[in-house]
């Protein structure tokens, strides 16, 4: 098994779309079998190495040393391996992704990791719009594994999600955790209008500055310090605004009531 490095050539004329193209899948491939991968340009198919030069790694990891902002689904379906992007990339990026690594250096547009099930993807700039949420048409957003958005995402973070860690650094848009189902998403910095709209459950962290409450949501009565200190805990590990949470305290307001939900905004003091 070989690793390959893709460096760029030219940018495209129309998007692209690289799905299939994931560690596992040209880990066997030699470098001419490599550049023949058919990838969609437009409404056609055309070569990888039309965009791309292959070299061979040393190590597994397939790594793509180019800015991938006109090249949309980078991971998608990913099942293992490690993935790293040294730019930008376009929408959908580890869209069903199952397991391994993936890392975007730069920005990534909207969708991204929309219906993630497993394994950890990590944006170092920022998200666009329905990020960690649902596909199109879908009803069940992001169903387990983690993502990690260091710098700002936009508006419906979290949409129907329904499992997993989703952790922004920054500032999220509007509808935060809209229709949320379970799991956790974790906000730095501050909140757009209309959190938590339609929650059923789940839990949405505000490290940084509080949100504003919706009327359908309620300050909860009972105490919480057990589940606090084992959520503060998993997320204190990823350091940033996140380290101190074992040590402060918490409010919570439960809701979306609307919904008839039982899912909990934790404003961290």
């Amino acid at each position: 098994m070989s690793g390959w490095t893709l460096r760029a050539k030219q940018a495209p004329a129309l998007r692209v779309d690289l799905r299939g193209v994931t560690p596992a899948a040209l880990a066997t491939s030699s470098s001419a079998e490599v550049e023949r991968v058919l990838v969609g340009h437009g409404k056609g198919l055309v070569p990888l190495g039309e965009f791309f030069g292959v070299e061979a790694r040393s190590d597994d990891a397939l790594v793509f040393d180019a800015d991938l902002g006109r090249f949309d689904r980078v991971g998608w379906q990913m099942d293992g391996g490690r993935l790293h992007v040294e730019g930008d990339v376009g929408d959908y990026v580890g869209g069903g992704m199952r397991g391994g690594e993936l890392v975007v250096r730069g920005n990534a547009l909207a969708l991204a990791a929309c219906e993630m099930a497993g394994g950890l993807l990590t944006i170092a700039g920022d998200a666009g719009d329905f990020a960690a949420s649902t596909l199109p048409g879908s009803m069940d957003g992001m169903r387990g594994g983690t993502l990690i958005v260091r710098g700002n995402a936009g508006a419906r973070f979290g949409d129907r999600m329904r499992r997993g860690t989703a952790l922004v650094w920054g500032d999220v848009g509007d509808f935060l955790a809209s229709r949320m189902v379970a799991g956790t998403i974790g906000i730095g910095g501050g909140s757009g209008a209309h959190v938590g709209y339609g929650m059923r459950r789940g839990s949405v962290v505000f490290a940084g500055a509080a949100p504003g409450i919706p009327g359908t949501f309620v300050p909860a009565i009972a105490e919480a310090a057990v589940f606090w200190q084992l959520l503060a805990r998993d997320l204190a590990r990823h350091g940033g605004p996140w380290a101190t949470l074992p040590q402060r305290r918490i409010e919570r307001q439960l809701g979306d009531l609307a919904a008839d939900g039982k899912g909990e905004l934790v404003i961290v003091r």
